[in-house]
């Protein structure tokens, strides 16, 4: 079928271009993600004893949202890109008038008896709006500091609301989703210099300041691992046993001693990985951070063969939230990062956390199968 520009021949360009090594990389992290939440919840009674069948009906809408996604040319999400970011900034100021606090955070809204977090679709929300500044401000020169006030405000705006909570990780995720699309312009060293000055001096004062004292209590924690075992390194001195119990190759699937007799807590959510670990060893264990890598690397090669501007930094915005999320979790799991409730993407259980990573791999997908036809909008 001869492809016309725009979406003429739609169907055609997307059964011959679409990217089959995309699709395999996050269908094999999905399954690989379902098996281990059953690991992880086969000991838990009540609500979460089944979160594995729940995650796998999520696992599906995600999926058709993401083919949805990805059959609308993505340079419509172009057009929306502001209002799709108002859009999240409403939802996350709903959150502190229909939300309801749950151990001391208010981050879900609920209608009924279905809740989502609007913070997980303020990464992508972000990112589009991120891509549209960028698309529309195609500056080639160094930038300046007033070059990036635009992009600060924002990020700025949903990251002190999502501050306010609270929610530490995912604040920290947009603001190096931020830095990560930052790398993508040209920004003069000095300006880069100021930068750095600037967060050194900032940065005691968010210590003091910015955040509320379990937050600070988690950083002091992890500062000292072999102090308050009983409070709150409990997770993560038990998580590294968990990892150090799996040595080479594993206890095998159902055996691990850390999960079964239920010294991780959380293992469904924050500290899936410990759960792997244990079961499949070192070996189990690089081969999975093998496959987020893989994943990450195709999304900048995707991103590298994008025909516009637009289409690139959309991919780089998704690869960043991918990294960076799996760089969180994993330094949790293994002590090397403070807990900060940053969850694991397709292995983590939580339908907003699904649905953000597949509707990001939808986009993705848009843009790699839209670099074989169809003209940008603007060069």
């Amino acid at each position: 079928m001869r492809l016309h520009g725009g979406d003429a021949g739609l169907l055609g360009g997307l059964r011959e271009h679409f990217d089959w090594v995309l699709f395999i990389a996050v269908a094999v992290l999905a399954v690989i993600g379902v098996i281990n939440l059953y690991s992880a919840t086969s000991v838990l009674r009540g609500t979460h004893s089944e979160d594995y069948i729940q995650q796998i009906y999520w696992l599906v809408g995600g999926g058709i949202l993401a083919s949805v996604v990805a059959t609308i040319d993505y340079r419509q999400y172009e057009r929306l890109g502001y209002a799709l970011y108002a859009l999240g900034i409403v939802l996350l100021v709903l959150v502190f008038i229909l939300g309801r606090e749950i151990r001391g955070s208010s981050r879900w809204i609920y209608i009924g008896s279905y809740s989502f977090q609007p913070s997980e679709f303020m990464k992508l929300f972000l990112v589009i709006a991120m891509a549209k500044y960028l698309h529309d401000d195609p500056k080639s020169e160094g930038r300046a500091m007033k070059d990036l006030v635009g992009p600060t405000l924002i990020t700025a705006v949903p990251t002190a609301l999502v501050l306010l909570q609270p929610d530490l990780g995912t604040a920290l995720i947009l603001v190096l989703v931020f830095v990560s699309i930052c790398a993508l312009m040209h920004i003069r060293g000095r300006t880069l210099l100021a930068l750095g000055a600037a967060g050194a001096i900032l940065a005691p004062v968010f210590w003091s300041y910015g955040l509320r004292g379990y937050q600070n209590e988690r950083v002091t924690a992890w500062l000292n691992p072999n102090e308050n075992i009983l409070g709150y390194n409990w997770d993560p001195h038990q998580a590294r046993i968990a990892v150090g119990n799996g040595g080479w190759l594993g206890r095998g699937f159902l055996r691990g001693s850390q999960n079964q007799f239920l010294f991780l807590h959380e293992q469904h959510s924050d500290f899936p990985f410990p759960v792997f670990a244990e079961e499949w060893g070192v070996i189990g264990s690089l081969t999975l951070l093998a496959l987020y890598g893989f994943l990450v690397l195709w999304c900048l090669r995707v991103a590298s063969a994008a025909k516009d501007r637009f289409g690139a930094v959309l991919a780089v915005g998704v690869a960043s939230i991918i990294f960076w999320r799996t760089l969180f979790n994993r330094g949790m799991a293994t002590g090397l990062l403070p807990v900060v409730g940053v969850t694991l993407p397709l292995f983590s259980y939580g339908g907003s956390s699904v649905m953000t990573i597949l509707i990001g791999v939808g986009l993705v997908m848009n843009v790699s199968i839209r670099r074989f036809y169809g003209s940008p909008l603007r060069a």
